[in-house]
């Protein structure tokens, strides 16, 4: 389960959020590709938009649920 006392610095504000467990795999880029993003060094993802509708919504839900590493959340502020 992600942490939200460990958010990775550049998720935009919000409720989702990625913690710093996120190794890049990928596959959560293949489910929301206009939510997420790589950082700088390719290290890790970070939500670069928050979801605006409930497709959006349901894309990052899926991100999340796929995500090896538990590194997506969305319970933040």
């Amino acid at each position: 389960m992600a942490d939200k006392a460990n958010k990775q610095p550049e998720n935009v504000p919000g409720k989702w959020y990625v913690d710093n467990t996120c190794v890049p795999c990928n596959s959560c880029m293949d489910e929301a590709p206009n939510l997420l993003k790589y950082s700088a060094d390719e290290t890790h993802v970070y939500f670069t938009k928050q979801p605006a509708t409930p497709e959006e919504a349901a894309t990052a839900q899926r991100a999340l649920d796929i995500c090896p590493t538990g590194s997506i959340g969305n319970d933040g502020e």
